[in-house]
């Protein structure tokens, strides 16, 4: 994977940024690339599916907002051949410079909005029927996390992630 940069303990900055967002109005609905969403305390990303309570897996197993790192998509991407820049991993938030299995136990800041890491997100064969086959294993080892948000706010492409 391609290398990736810690935390810098003076500024608690990661030298890593959002790189793309995405929402989906429902669960099976196309991902929509947006530059910038508001989150919302409890619920999720504006117009995302499990904000509105209309996800595949509301009620089930279902994340406020997803993340997962840009350069594991790139690798998958030129390993595999597999469609992933568009949104076809069906996370919320795509990260660059960014470990995110680092953010375990904090909250962090990205742009006005607090998150909270809840926990790791593995794919679901689910997303093999709205992508195509073989999504569900590229994913596996890189299916991103699942984060909480603790305070509201504006996010957009480009807002550093700076840990609290």
């Amino acid at each position: 994977m391609a290398e990736q940069r810690e935390l810098n303990p003076e500024t608690n900055k990661m030298d890593g940024m959002v790189e793309k967002i995405f929402i989906a109005s429902a669960g099976g609905a196309d991902m929509e690339a947006v530059e910038e969403v508001e989150a919302q305390a409890g619920c999720g990303l504006r117009g995302d599916r499990y904000s509105s309570r209309t996800g595949y897996w509301t009620g089930v197993d279902e994340c406020q907002v997803t993340l997962i790192e840009s350069e594991d998509l790139e690798q998958i991407r030129l390993q595999t051949g597999i469609r992933i820049e568009n949104g076809e991993h069906r996370r919320n938030l795509v990260t660059r410079n960014v470990r995110l299995e680092e953010l375990a136990g904090k909250r962090f800041r990205i742009g006005e909005a607090i998150f909270e890491f809840d926990r790791p997100r593995p794919p679901c064969k689910y997303i093999e029927s709205i992508t195509e086959p073989g999504m569900t294993r590229v994913l596996v080892r890189n299916g991103g996390i699942c984060v909480r948000v603790v305070q509201s706010g504006v996010i957009r492409t480009q807002d550093p992630i700076v840990v609290l």
